[in-house]
């Protein structure tokens, strides 16, 4: 059966959507066991030789759903996979649906050996496993029922997955930039919110680093010819949450500070990093103006101030809660009750979402990322690889 999206009225968008609930609860063994085989190999974000094999598996699983598979080489880390679905020219000038996910972690080689993929109580446990190995699964069952169901794409569909998301996708975000432009709009798979929520903001991510500079001296023999970097640093450092604005969602969190050669000695140097986050672009702006005008305050010392914003703020847009509202509406045919939420963290909709209207949070629930209780909760599965299929061919 060809279906064109033209000819689809409701109640054939509600016998379809019960199609693909069925497919997906029929394959949804299947889907566990692909889980297992992407949690059970790890892939930190730095190791070329191990991500690069697993997305040696993944890629000919796409390419048998109907995909065009290319690899982008990545001389840091491993290669980004690129697959696009859909025909390769159409008659209109209708941009594609752009899927962003990613398939490295933040854990180190042998934690699968050590941790492999277990199911308790209905959650399948795992490194990786919440964020996000479970929406390559996601991803990779939609377009497949899609294809094994006989029915047409709403657009053409690129899906870029990245292997350095976790690490800030400093090789990934130009392709991701690039690709949003020539897009409608975006689908990002990172996981929901606790309760399931769809993500339509995120606070911008940024990273600043203070350097105090000062004049080492013996500390008992002639303190008074050094300058000390460390009480430098502390008066700057007491200064930034006056940065801070709670109302507007603006926070500041110095998280690690390092200085000093010895006990006895007047430090020279030292230094400090702080996390910023904002919810929007104004505010980004402020935050980085304040830390350019930091200025040294004790005598015979130096302030050095590096760092930025490496990830925009992700603003709830019109277009994003139009996008937003067109999803929810789909998700009434499986009988799927979508909320929306904000959230602190950073993930590649970040970038997206200055370009196009993007919708994040499109993974499996669970809970747990990058800690050791890491899970899914495994029917949630097949529901929302569903709830993908059906955006992928009604929005």
């Amino acid at each position: 059966m060809n279906i064109s999206k033209q000819t689809i009225d409701l109640g054939d968008r509600i016998a379809i959507a019960k199609r693909i609930d069925a497919y997906m609860h029929d394959n949804s063994d299947a889907m566990i066991e692909t889980l297992a085989c992407y949690v059970n190999h790890d892939t930190p974000s730095r190791d070329k030789t191990l991500l690069d094999a697993l997305s040696r598996k993944i890629e000919p699983r796409f390419t048998a759903a109907g995909g065009r598979g290319e690899r982008i080489a990545n001389a840091q880390g491993g290669d980004h996979l690129l697959i696009r679905f859909g025909p390769e020219s159409t008659d209109t000038d209708s941009k594609p649906i752009l899927i962003i996910g990613h398939f490295d972690t933040v854990w180190p080689a042998g934690t699968a050996l050590r941790r492999p993929f277990r199911i308790d109580r209905g959650r399948g446990f795992g490194p990786g496993s919440y964020d996000m190995k479970a929406s390559v699964v996601v991803i990779e069952f939609a377009v497949a029922a899609i294809r094994d169901l006989g029915l047409d794409l709403a657009r053409r569909v690129t899906l870029l997955l990245g292997s350095d998301e976790e690490i800030g996708s400093p090789e990934s975000r130009p392709h991701i930039e690039r690709l949003a432009r020539r897009s409608e709009f975006a689908l990002v798979v990172e996981p929901p919110t606790a309760d399931g929520s769809l993500k339509t903001a995120r606070k911008g991510v940024g990273r600043f680093r203070i350097e105090a500079l000062g004049k080492a001296a013996h500390a008992g023999v002639e303190p008074e010819k050094g300058a000390n970097a460390i009480v430098e640093l502390a008066h700057q450092i007491v200064n930034i949450p006056s940065f801070q604005d709670l109302s507007r969602g603006t926070t500041l969190n110095v998280g690690l500070i390092e200085g000093g050669s010895g006990v006895n000695v007047v430090a020279a140097h030292a230094s400090a990093e702080i996390d910023a986050r904002v919810s929007n672009a104004a505010e980004a702006e402020r935050i980085e103006r304040a830390f350019a005008s930091l200025k040294a305050l004790l005598p015979g010392t130096k302030v050095v101030v590096s760092g930025g914003f490496n990830r925009p703020p992700m603003e709830r847009t019109a277009a994003i809660a139009e996008l937003f509202d067109r999803a929810r509406s789909i998700a009434k045919s499986l009988d799927l009750d979508l909320t929306e939420a904000s959230t602190g963290g950073g993930s590649d909709a970040n970038f997206t979402a200055p370009l196009i209207a993007t919708l994040d949070g499109l993974g499996v629930p669970g809970a747990g990322a990058h800690a050791e209780d890491e899970h899914v909760i495994l029917e949630e599965i097949p529901r929302r690889a569903a709830l993908f299929a059906l955006l992928l061919l009604y929005l």
